[in-house]
């Protein structure tokens, strides 16, 4: 089976970053996924070029890193357009510090946001639903949030609700960008 195929991990693609010398975290890269894909369908090598300039390379070192980069947008593309909705932000796992893992979901809201702010002018935001406005909106502050926290259960709650939060302005973001996919109930009148 190829790499692309596999289901890729934040763990996956982060060393896939170590490999090409890079120390930053896939996070902000899975946020700016996210937000291309939903707003400008971008192709596989436009996003190949954009990892490959954020991690200061001209091309993928070997063929499996390729693949892997390739597999992680295949991967974001397939769960965002699914009728299970059951996308999810690469963020790091419960392998990680929950400080660790708010910096993360911090870093996946500032590169979604980026993309938005480049591409999203007052009249596409003006034919969105005043839910996906507002929870755009929400992830603007969510850039903001305190990484300083402790290994507590309330904290952890707090981070799952903040990542869930997340997870669906993504995916309201592509099921108005996108109408009809994925096939789900339509509370609003989809946007064309």
């Amino acid at each position: 089976m190829s790499l692309i195929d596999e289901r890729q991990d934040f763990s996956d693609v982060a060393d896939v970053f170590l490999l090409h010398g890079s120390m930053q975290s896939p996070a902000f890269l899975d946020g700016r996924l996210c937000a291309l894909l939903a707003l400008r369908d971008v192709s596989a090598q436009a996003w190949l070029e954009e990892v490959c300039i954020s991690l200061g390379v001209e091309q993928p070192r070997d063929e499996a890193s390729a693949e892997r980069l390739l597999g992680w947008r295949k991967q974001t593309l397939e769960a965002l357009s699914a009728s299970d909705l059951n996308y999810a932000p690469l963020l790091p796992d419960e392998l990680f510090s929950l400080a660790e893992q708010a910096q993360g979901l911090k870093e996946w809201t500032l590169g979604f946001s980026e993309v938005v702010d480049e591409v999203v002018d007052s009249e596409l935001r003006e034919r969105w639903s005043q839910a996906l406005r507002e929870s755009i909106d929400d992830l603007e502050a969510l850039s903001r949030i305190e990484t300083d926290i402790d290994d507590s259960p309330e904290n952890e709650n707090d981070l799952f609700a903040l990542t869930e939060h997340a997870r669906m302005a993504a995916m309201l973001l592509y099921t108005e960008q996108h109408p009809g996919k994925p096939q789900v109930e339509q509370t609003d009148a989809p946007v064309h």
